[in-house]
C-alpha cells in the first residue's frame, strides 16, 4: 500500500528558510544539503525544486524538507504553491533521494536487565529507539510496530512495552529466562542495528499527544489533576522506568480523593507493585498534596 503524504509548513529563525514537515520518514538516518541542481543529481525531488528560480538551497532530512529562497520572492507568496507541488510529487511515489545501498549497521549494543517482576525482562539499548512509551498486549495491537510484531511471533512472548531506550518483554510461564534471553537480546539488537523503524511515525505521533506532559496542559483538567501529573512525572516515573515499567495518570476523584493510575510494562502485574504503590507513591502524594489525596488505586495497563 502506497504511503499518503501530508505536509505541514513551519517557519524557522531564518526568514529565508521554510520547513515542510512530512508525516513519513524521507531518508534513512541521513541528511542532505544541495546548493544547486548539479549537486542534486541523486535527488530527483531536489532537482525538480531547483527548476523554481527562487530556490537557493534544498535540505532533505528524516521527516522534513527545508528550502532556502533567494530574495526575489517572499515565502508568503509562493509557499502554498511549493507545498502543493511537493505533496503531488511525494504521493506519486517518485524517488526522493536515491541513497547508496550500504551494509553498514547502526552502531548499537543491547543488554538484558532483570526487573522486580519475574515475568519481565528489560532489554536496554545504547541509543534512543522511541520518543514515547508504547505498550502492546498482543499481536493484534502491534499492527503499527514491526519490532513488536516480530517479538510476538515467539510463542513465549506475552506483552511488549517500549520506552525511550529499552524494551520490556513479558513472558508466559512456559519458558525460563535463561533459555530465551540471549535469543531475544540478539533479535532486538539486530533489528535496531538494521536501522528499521520500531513503530510507525503516525502511531508515535498519536502516542506523543497522549503523554502526561501534554495532558497536564489540558485545560479540561482541574488543578489538582495537573499537580498530580507533574509529581508523577518528576518523582515517580524515573524510578519505575529504571525497573522497566511506566505509570500513567488516569483520573482524580474529588469526592473520594482517590487517584487512579495505570501501570505498564514491568510494573503491570508485578507482585511487588502493590507494596510500591502503597508505601511509595501513595505516601509521596499524601505528603506533597496534604488532604487532597486519600488513596491511590492502580490499574494494570
Amino acid at each position: 500500500m502506497m504511503k499518503e503524504y501530508h505536509l505541514t509548513v513551519k517557519e524557522t529563525s531564518n526568514p529565508a528558510i521554510l520547513k515542510f514537515e512530512t508525516n513519513h520518514f524521507l531518508t534513512q538516518h541521513k541528511n542532505y544539503e544541495f546548493k544547486n541542481i548539479d549537486e542534486a543529481k541523486n535527488s530527483p525531488l531536489a532537482q525538480q525544486l531547483f527548476y523554481l528560480p527562487f530556490i537557493k538551497t534544498v535540505y532533505v532530512s528524516g521527516n522534513f524538507i527545508a528550502l532556502e529562497r533567494f530574495d526575489i520572492v517572499d515565502w508568503k507568496d509562493v509557499k502554498d504553491e511549493v507545498a502543493q507541488q511537493m505533496v503531488e510529487y511525494l504521493n506519486a511515489g517518485e524517488p526522493i533521494v536515491i541513497e547508496e545501498e550500504t551494509t553498514k549497521k547502526v552502531p548499537v549494543t543491547v543488554y538484558a536487565e532483570v526487573t522486580p517482576n519475574p515475568a519481565v525482562m528489560k532489554f536496554v539499548a545504547s541509543r534512543r529507539i522511541v520518543p514515547a512509551t508504547l505498550e502492546y498486549k498482543n499481536i493484534d495491537e502491534a499492527k503499527d510496530s514491526l519490532l513488536a510484531k516480530e517479538l510476538f511471533h515467539y510463542p513465549f512472548v506475552k506483552e511488549v512495552f517500549f520506552d525511550e531506550n529499552y524494551v520490556s518483554v513479558t513472558k508466559f510461564d512456559v519458558a525460563e529466562w535463561d533459555e530465551i534471553t540471549l535469543e531475544l537480546r540478539e533479535h532486538i539488537r539486530d533489528f535496531i542495528a538494521d536501522g528499521k523503524e520500531v513503530a510507525s511515525t503516525q502511531s508515535i505521533v498519536q502516542k506523543t499527544k497522549e503523554t502526561p506532559g501534554v495532558l497536564s496542559q489540558n485545560e479540561d483538567l482541574d488543578d489538582t489533576s495537573k499537580q498530580i501529573i507533574d509529581i508523577l512525572e518528576e518523582y515517580v516515573k524515573p524510578a519505575v522506568a529504571s525497573d522497566g515499567g511506566n505509570i500513567l495518570f488516569k483520573s482524580y476523584e474529588e469526592d473520594s480523593k482517590r487517584v487512579n493510575v495505570i501501570l505498564q510494562g514491568a510494573c503491570s502485574g508485578c507482585p511487588s507493585s502493590t507494596f510500591t504503590l502503597k508505601n511509595g507513591i501513595e505516601t509521596m502524594l499524601k505528603n506533597m498534596m496534604g488532604d487532597k489525596v486519600n488513596e491511590v488505586i492502580a490499574l494494570n495497563g
